[in-house]
């Protein structure tokens, strides 16, 4: 570890999810933790022209992100202490090992009163998480890849959990924005943003955040 100040990327090592091939969701800075560790899959309809944007093709010619990408380390083995916040990014295979795999690691985020940030699927990765007894998400406002974006998307029937219904189980005050439009919501240190579409304006609220932790 660098002496700077870092965040912790934590994706998933999940690649199908029912008959989907699925992954993390491209276009995030490099990721750098994973439930097996080594490569991270990939979403591939994330690769494709519509959803790629600047950033992720400047990644896709980034040597060191992209090995940071495909050495990820195991979430058990990181120690919260060298870290500064966590950020879960989405894709539909953190709907299948985030809530138990990420548990420990988003508990021990939380209990260090820690920014712990998702976005999209990501979300998912807080919903078996507790603190001091109750879910992380109880009472808190947030967001995640809502129904009416599942439906459209056309895994409604795939995933293992509605992402939208879950946290609203767990106590979550949900709320969401237009479907496929920009949508992030702050509670304390809690960030959560919907949809792909909302992961640069969740990476400025964590940015301001850090920021005014800072000062």
């Amino acid at each position: 570890m660098s002496d700077a100040p870092a965040v912790l990327f934590a994706a998933t090592s999940a690649n199908k999810v029912g008959s989907l091939e699925t992954g993390c969701w491209w276009g995030y800075e490099p990721i750098i933790a994973s439930p097996k560790g080594d490569k991270v899959p990939i979403d591939p309809k994330s690769k494709q022209e519509q959803y790629l944007t600047s950033t992720s093709r400047d990644f896709l010619k980034d040597d060191e992100a992209m090995d940071k990408l495909n050495n990820s380390v195991r979430v058990h083995e990181v120690d919260p202490n060298d870290f500064v916040a966590l950020f879960v990014p989405g894709g539909h295979g953190i709907m299948v090992d985030g809530p138990k795999d990420m548990k420990p690691l988003v508990e021990a985020f939380a209990k260090q009163d820690k920014l712990v940030a998702a976005v999209c699927h990501g979300p998912g990765a807080l919903t078996e998480a507790e603190l001091n007894g109750k879910p992380l998400v109880k009472g808190k406002k947030v967001t995640g890849f809502s129904n009416s974006e599942e439906k459209s998307f056309g895994a409604d029937k795939e995933v293992p959990f509605s992402l939208e219904d879950r946290l609203k189980e767990r106590g979550a005050d949900y709320h969401k924005g237009a479907d496929w439009s920009p949508f992030v919501v702050t509670d304390g240190q809690l960030i959560t943003g919907q949809n792909p579409q909302s992961s640069q304006a969740l990476g400025k609220a964590m940015a301001d955040a850090l920021g005014a932790a800072s000062r």
